[in-house]
C-alpha cells in the first residue's frame, strides 16, 4: 500500500525539442581569414582604392576616346582651399593658364558642366600634366570663388609662389656672359602690371624682377596669366627693404636707374648699355618714392607726347628694356 501523501503516478515527460541541425557548430567554425582593409568596401582604405580605380579607368577612357569627347572627372570630397591658394576662373582664363604651363594643383569642374572645346582642351592639358581633376557641385564653386566671380563652371587652383632672395638671383645671373639687367618695382600694386613687366623682362633678356615685401603687388593668378607663363622662366625676387636692396646691388657694381616723368635725363640720351643695371619703376600717378629717388644713380624720363599724361608701369618698363636691348645690339655691330 502506498504511503499517504505520496502520489503513485508521475507527470509525463515533455517531447524533445527540435535540434539546431548543427547550425551552432557551423557558426563556431568561423568565416575564414579577415579580408584586407582595401578589399572591404566600407573601410576608408577600400574607399580610397575604389576612387583610385575609378580615376585610372577615367584616364584610360580619356586617352582612347575618339573625336575629342572628354570623360567626366572623378567625384571626390572637396577640401577647403588654403587661404594662400590663388584661383584662375573662367573658361578662357583657365585654358590660357594651362597653355602657358602655369603651376597648378587642382582643376575644379562643376557637376554636369556643359562641355565645349575650351573645357575639353583644358581637360586634355590637365590630364597631360597629371593635374588632379575634381568634380564639385556648382554652389561649392560659388563658395570657393566668391559671389562676385564668374567662374563658368571651371576653376584652376594655383599654389603660392616661392620668392627667391634678390642676392641669390644676382649671383646666378652674374655667372653668365652678359651684364645682368633687373627691374625693381616701387609701389606697383596691380598684378597685371607685374605680369606684363615679367613678360617684357623675359622678352628683352632681363635676369629677373624685384618686388618689395610691403605695399607692393605679389605673384598671383592674375600676374601668372598676364605674364603668359614668363614667371616660370624669369624669377621674381622679394626684398625685405627695397632701398637697402638697391644699395646692395650698387655695392656689387650695378647702376641703378629710376623712371620718372620729371627725370633728369631723357631716355634716348642715356648711355645704359654697357653695365649691370637695375631699372626701378614707380607706380602710375605717384611715381618713385623719395628714398628710392635719392638712392638711384640717375632718374630717367621717357619722352611722350602731350596727348598722354603718363605711361603705366608695365609700358614704361618695356620701353626702357627695349632701349637697353637696342643699345647693346648696336654696340656689338662693327
Amino acid at each position: 500500500m502506498a504511503k499517504q501523501g505520496h502520489p503513485t503516478s508521475r507527470k509525463p515527460k515533455k517531447a524533445p525539442l527540435a535540434g539546431t541541425g548543427g547550425h551552432g557548430r557551423r557558426a563556431l567554425e568561423g568565416k575564414g581569414p579577415t579580408p584586407k582593409a582595401e578589399d572591404r568596401s566600407w573601410h576608408p582604405a577600400g574607399k580610397r582604392k575604389a576612387a583610385k580605380d575609378r580615376l585610372d579607368s577615367a584616364k584610360a577612357r580619356f586617352g582612347q576616346t575618339p573625336g575629342g569627347t572628354a570623360p567626366r572627372p572623378v567625384k571626390r570630397t572637396v577640401k577647403p582651399l588654403n587661404s594662400d591658394t590663388e584661383m584662375v576662373t573662367g573658361r578662357n582664363a583657365v585654358l590660357e593658364a594651362l597653355r602657358a604651363k602655369i603651376p597648378a594643383t587642382t582643376l575644379h569642374l562643376a557637376t554636369k558642366i556643359d562641355m565645349d572645346d575650351r573645357v575639353r582642351e583644358a581637360l586634355a592639358l590637365a590630364n597631360k600634366r597629371s593635374i588632379p581633376l575634381l568634380e564639385v557641385p556648382r554652389p561649392e564653386l560659388d563658395r570657393m570663388t566668391g559671389p562676385d566671380t564668374v567662374h563658368q563652371g571651371i576653376v584652376l587652383s594655383v599654389p603660392p609662389y616661392i620668392y627667391p632672395h634678390p642676392m641669390d638671383v644676382a649671383e646666378k645671373a652674374e655667372r653668365g656672359s652678359v651684364a645682368p639687367v633687373f627691374v625693381a618695382l616701387d609701389g606697383v600694386t596691380d598684378p597685371r602690371n607685374l605680369g606684363a613687366i615679367v613678360r617684357s623682362t623675359a622678352a628683352f633678356g632681363g635676369s629677373g624682377v624685384i618686388v618689395p615685401k610691403r605695399r607692393s603687388v605679389g605673384v598671383n593668378a592674375a600676374s601668372w596669366k598676364t605674364s603668359a607663363g614668363a614667371i616660370a622662366r624669369t624669377p621674381v625676387a622679394m626684398a625685405a627693404n627695397l632701398t637697402q636692396t638697391l644699395k646692395a646691388f650698387q655695392e656689387r657694381g650695378y647702376f641703378v636707374i629710376g623712371l620718372d616723368g620729371d627725370g633728369d635725363v631723357s631716355l634716348p640720351g642715356a648711355d645704359i648699355a654697357g653695365q649691370r643695371l637695375v631699372i626701378v619703376v614707380g607706380s602710375e600717378g605717384k611715381g618713385l618714392s623719395r628714398l628710392i629717388q635719392e638712392t638711384c644713380d640717375v632718374v630717367v624720363s621717357v619722352p611722350i607726347s602731350d596727348k598722354a599724361e603718363s605711361l603705366n608701369a608695365g609700358i614704361a618698363a618695356s620701353v626702357v628694356l627695349y632701349e637697353v636691348a637696342r643699345q647693346r645690339l648696336a654696340a656689338k655691330k662693327p
